[in-house]
C-alpha cells in the first residue's frame, strides 16, 4: 500500500533474547563459529574459528543497542547483529503492541511525523501508521476555523496527539488511527441524556447536521448528530436552508449509544413545540382563523381533519369523556408534517373543559373536550386511543 493511501510501515526499536546451553558431554574447551543468518540465532560447531572457553557458552545475553547493534556478552564485537537483521524483530514485537492497544481500548501518545492528501503520519514505536482527515478531532478545525485543513495538518507536524488504534493489520500494513475514539474515551463519560450544549455545525449532509460540542474548558471534542428531523418544528425540505457550517448553535443531547459512540441531538426540543399551545399562538396573526359555524340544528359544520373522527369517536367511549366539538380552525402558511397530530395544549382549562390540537399540513383544529379527568388522565385516555386506531 503507497503512503498516500495510508502510511508505509517503517522499522525501529524492538528486543531479542536467545539462550545458549552447552553439552555435557562436550570436553573443556571447543573449537566453535556462531553464525548469525536470521532470528532466532544459530550456532555452529567446527574444528576451526574462534577459541571459546566452555563457561562462555552458559546462558549468554543478548543486548541490544540504539543504534541497532544486538551484541552477546562474552563474544567477539565482530559478531554482532547488523540492523537489517534485528529490524524484523522490532518491527514483529511493535506490530503485536499495536494489536494489543486496539483490543484493549488504549489511548496512544504519537508524535505526527508528516502529512499527505489524506490526513497525519503517527510515528507508533518503529512504525509509521495513519490517521485519516475525517478521524481528527474537531478541537483542531474548530479552535482555528480560518485554516484548511492542509494548513492546520501542516501546523500539527512534530506535536504529540493523543489517538487510539482502531486498525493494526501486519499482513496487509495497515496501521490506522482515530482521534475522535480517543477523544470519545475520555470525555464521553462527562455527557448525559437531557444535557444542553453550545455547540458549532460542522459538515450537512442531507440528513441532518454532524455538530462539534463545546465543553466547559471552552474546546471542541465531542460530534453528534442533529437529524433533519430534529432541526425545527418546521417541515424541513433541505437542512442546508437553515443550517450552515460554522454556525454556533445550542443542543440537547436526546441519545446516546455508548457501544458505537454515537450522540444523538436536538435543536428543536429546546424550543417549545407550537402544537403545545393555543390555536391563537400557533396561527400566525397575517394567517386565518374561523370561528365554528352551526347549521340550523346547533351542529358543527367544520369537517374533521381525515383520521381525527374516528379518534373523536374513539375517546368518547372513554370513561370520563361526556363531549367533545371542533370549535374553531386556522390555516397556517408553514407545514410542520402531512401526518395528523393530536396534542393536548397548555392552556389552562376553564371549568371542566379542555383544549385540544390537531395538525395535519396547513391545517389547524381546535376541539373542546368536556371531561372529569384531570391533565394526566386525558393524557393516558389519548394514549390508549392512539394505540387502538390504526
Amino acid at each position: 500500500m503507497s503512503v498516500a493511501a495510508m502510511g508505509i510501515v517503517s522499522g525501529g526499536n524492538g528486543f531479542l533474547s536467545q539462550f545458549f546451553t552447552s553439552d555435557s558431554a562436550a570436553s573443556t574447551h571447543q573449537f566453535c563459529c556462531f553464525s548469525v543468518n536470521s532470528s532466532p540465532l544459530h550456532m555452529n560447531f567446527s574444528r576451526s574459528g574462534c577459541l571459546v572457553k566452555r563457561g562462555s557458552l552458559l546462558s549468554p545475553r543478548v543486548s541490544v543497542s540504539t543504534t541497532g547493534n544486538a551484541k552477546i556478552d562474552g563474544v567477539d564485537d565482530q559478531l554482532s547483529l547488523s540492523s537489517d537483521e534485528i529490524k524484523p524483530a522490532r518491527k514483529s514485537a511493535d506490530w503485536k503492541a499495536a494489536r494489543t492497544y486496539s483490543e484493549r481500548g488504549l489511548i496512544f501518545e504519537g508524535k505526527v511525523e508528516g502529512f499527505n492528501g489524506g490526513g497525519l503520519l503517527i510515528r507508533f514505536y518503529s512504525l509509521v501508521g495513519f490517521l485519516p482527515f475525517p478521524q481528527m478531532s474537531p478541537y483542531h478545525s474548530c479552535k482555528e476555523p480560518q485554516k484548511t485543513i492542509q494548513e492546520i495538518a501542516r501546523d500539527l507536524t512534530g506535536s504529540v496527539l493523543s489517538v487510539k488504534v482502531i486498525q493494526a493489520d501486519e499482513d496487509r500494513r495497515r496501521l490506522i488511527f482515530s482521534e475522535k475514539e480517543a477523544s470519545w474515551l475520555k470525555f464521553s463519560n462527562k455527557i448525559n441524556v437531557g444535557d444542553t450544549y453550545q455547540a458549532k455545525v460542522g459538515s450537512v449532509e442531507d440528513y441532518g447536521a454532524f455538530v462539534h460540542l463545546r465543553f466547559p474548558d471552552g474546546s471542541y471534542h465531542l460530534t453528534g448528530l442533529v437529524h433533519v428531523s430534529e432541526v425545527s418544528w418546521d417541515l424541513v425540505h433541505d437542512v442546508r436552508d437553515i443550517l450552515t457550517e460554522g454556525d454556533d448553535v445550542r443542543v440537547k443531547i436526546i441519545n446516546i449509544d455508548r457501544e458505537k459512540s454515537r450522540i444523538t441531538l436536538s435543536i428543536k426540543q429546546l424550543e417549545e413545540d407550537p402544537l403545545l399551545e393555543t390555536l391563537d399562538k400557533v396561527i400566525h396573526k397575517d394567517a386565518s382563523v374561523h370561528t365554528n359555524s352551526l347549521d340550523s340544528n346547533g351542529s358543527s359544520i367544520i369537517e374533521p381533519l381525515p383520521g381525527l373522527e374516528t379518534i373523536i369517536e374513539e375517546l368518547l367511549q372513554e370513561d370520563g369523556i361526556y363531549d367533545i366539538i371542533i370549535s374553531r380552525q386556522g390555516f397556517e402558511k408553514r407545514v410542520v408534517s402531512q401526518d395528523l397530530q393530536l396534542w393536548l395544549s397548555n392552556a389552562p382549562a376553564t371549568g371542566d373543559q379542555f383544549t385540544l390540537l390537531a395538525r395535519a399540513g396547513r391545517q389547524v383544529q381546535e376541539i373542546q373536550l368536556t371531561t372529569s379527568l384531570d391533565q394526566e388522565g386525558i393524557k393516558r385516555a389519548l394514549q390508549r386511543v392512539l394505540e387502538r386506531v390504526p
